[in-house]
């Protein structure tokens, strides 16, 4: 231990916090949380503590300790939550869902809107999930839309927006699916009212919506408005549905969370899972995959996975219930008490019925890490081609580039222009995966390859942030430092930049650029990895030049169309014939008149060569 680091320990704060843990280099090795600071931070360093391996190479490579103090241990864990995640400690426990799945927003917005997304973004919205089932959560938003009448629109629904008049309301109002807030028809306070049972179904809290919504019926038909009150019946039907449609677990009607967890010792890989228990029917199941638990006890492990659930978690139960004891429970009890407004018991059942339900969630668990197992498998059988081996070692990739994506722009003189994005996986183009841009941001006639290359990735990526889908390995941009640096642009406008790995391959010398790299460099002309890049970037220009002819080829059947006398089956002919847009267009009046008639061929003629005299 240095003299620094020495003096460090002895001045540490008794409050709780976070420490952090750094190697010589001031690289992250390890995020904890404590309440005593100085006393947890010390600990490691006392020769009488028991140590594995793992603990006592982290105590070796210990060089610097950085403590941020909180007020509650609450808070402790929350911070810890959210620095291990944005840090990504090597010693800390790995945990991953293995899949994006999505979740149902309410977003933080006037007038709030209800949607699936993939993504989760820290701005005051409320998600609900994440929904292993799809199909469930799809039912779900069904429902909603059953039930409820909300807008889909993103208009800026601000005050002022609406007192001036700016919208007229849409199709949804007319179709009574929106009560039109936009032209002023729904108050603020009426929306909101509905957005607060929207969150009581989303919990889980059928039967107290379905009671509320029976007592406001009962209050209209007494007001005689008898045509909401047969609203409220139909609401009131829907849910009743919906209600019988769960598993009742229980009969006592709690809101309960029950955690367990599987472990397989020999794979270093464990399963945490949960279910959602909400007036005594099974709402939900929430799954995590925990790596690098070598060293880490059952409890330890479990403990883990349940801190991070509720420092996301928008519902906090009544009851917790285990599969193990946890190590140290006194941050999570603190969250729980602060966030339910009262204690939550965190208990470990050894009989009855609330055991059964534990052994429920481990056999699930069970069976998850068995099919994660069944998983590693077949992905170890797949064979990689060498070429991929060689492009990982070449360009010095973190992992290896199973599924490349790669880009390229296609314009003519300016016009038309579009881009494309081909996929590889495993050295093979993935065909279906293949898309292609048509860009809007260029004015026509002044070509900016930059600007295209801008919007092409920046739609591309865009859209996986948003929707969810699987991340490219590596980024292959058809052009050099300019290009590059556009795509760059891109990704750091999305927040994406370090998402993944890109690069720039220049046609002409085959130079490749590297961000941050000031230079290029070129790989052997013999190269297996080149000449891998080479048939994935000549395979994105060609299906980026296809998809431009087809549409010089629209262009042109469109421009035929509108010759007085040619009509749909002329054109076919035409294009059947020559073949191409640019054969149409050079045939002289012979070869035109061969396949429709002098007549006809002399309209063509004459039009082309007038927009050629015009242009």
């Amino acid at each position: 231990m240095n003299a620094a680091l020495q003096e460090k320990l002895a001045h540490l704060p008794t409050r709780p916090g976070v420490y952090i843990h750094r190697d010589a280099a001031g690289q992250v090795l390890y995020v904890g949380k404590a309440k005593n600071l100085r006393q947890r931070v010390r600990s490691y360093f006392q020769e009488s503590r028991p140590r594995d391996g793992r603990l006592e190479a982290l105590v070796r490579k210990i060089a610097d300790v950085e403590v941020i103090v909180t007020d509650t241990e609450a808070e402790a864990l929350i911070l810890e939550n959210n620095l291990i995640k944005q840090l990504k400690p090597r010693y800390n426990i790995n945990l991953r869902d293995d899949k994006t799945y999505p979740y149902i927003c309410i977003a933080n917005e006037r007038f709030p809107r209800v949607f699936p997304t993939r993504r989760v973004r820290k701005d005051g919205s409320k998600y609900f999930g994440p929904y292993t089932d799809v199909g469930q959560m799809h039912r779900l938003l069904r429902l909603i839309r059953s039930l409820f009448k909300l807008r889909t629109c993103n208009l800026n629904l601000s005050p002022e927006a609406i007192a001036a008049g700016k919208y007229q309301p849409c199709l949804e109002y007319h179709i009574k699916k929106c009560a039109a807030p936009c032209i002023g028809l729904q108050s603020e306070e009426d929306y909101n009212a509905t957005i607060r049972q929207i969150e009581q179904l989303l919990n889980g809290k059928t039967q107290t919506l379905i009671a509320q919504l029976r007592e406001e019926m009962k209050a209209r038909a007494a007001a005689l408005d008898f045509e909401r009150a047969a609203e409220l019946r139909d609401q009131i039907r829907l849910l009743e549905q919906h209600a019988e449609r769960q598993k009742i677990v229980s009969q006592d009607f709690a809101d309960r969370d029950v955690f367990a967890l599987a472990v397989d010792r020999t794979d270093g890989v464990a399963c945490g899972v949960v279910f959602q228990v909400r007036e005594g029917k099974v709402i939900g199941r929430r799954h995590r995959y925990l790596r690098r638990i070598e060293g880490q006890r059952d409890g330890a492990l479990l403990q883990a996975f349940v801190e991070d659930y509720y420092a996301e978690a928008v519902f906090f139960p009544d009851e917790v219930l285990l599969s193990h004891e946890l190590e140290e429970p006194d941050a999570l009890e603190a969250l729980l008490r602060e966030r339910r407004g009262k204690k939550v018991p965190l208990r470990v059942p050894q009989r009855g019925d609330k055991a059964g339900l534990v052994h429920l969630a481990e056999a699930n668990a069970r069976l998850l890490l068995e099919e994660w197992r069944l998983a590693q498998k077949k992905r170890g059988e797949t064979r990689i081609p060498e070429a991929v081996r060689a492009l990982q070692e070449a360009l010095r990739l973190p992992g290896l580039p199973r599924r490349i994506e790669c880009f390229d722009i296609s314009h003519l003189g300016g016009t038309g222009t579009v881009a494309s994005c081909v996929v590889f996986e495993d050295g093979r183009p993935s065909k279906r995966d293949y898309r292609t841009f048509k860009i809007r941001s260029v004015t026509p006639g002044k070509p900016d390859d930059y600007q295209a290359m801008r919007e092409a990735v920046t739609r591309r990526y865009r859209r996986l942030r948003d929707e969810g889908g699987p991340w490219p390995d590596l980024v292959v941009i058809d052009g050099g430092k300019g290009q590059l640096s556009s795509a760059l642009e891109a990704l750091e406008a999305l927040e994406l930049r370090g998402q993944f790995p890109v690069i720039g391959l220049a046609k002409r010398l085959e130079e490749i650029y590297r961000p941050g790299d000031p230079d290029p460099y070129q790989l052997p002309k013999t190269s297996p990895a080149l000449q891998l890049l080479q048939r994935i970037r000549n395979e994105a220009h060609r299906f980026a030049v296809t998809m431009q002819r087809r549409q010089r080829r629209r262009v042109l059947r469109s421009e035929l169309l509108d010759i007085p006398g040619i009509g749909p089956r002329t054109v076919e002919k035409l294009l059947q014939h020559f073949g191409s847009a640019r054969r149409v267009r050079e045939a002289d009046l012979e070869a035109l008149a061969a396949v429709v008639g002098r007549a006809r061929a002399e309209r063509i003629r004459q039009h082309f060569d007038a927009a050629s005299t015009s242009s």
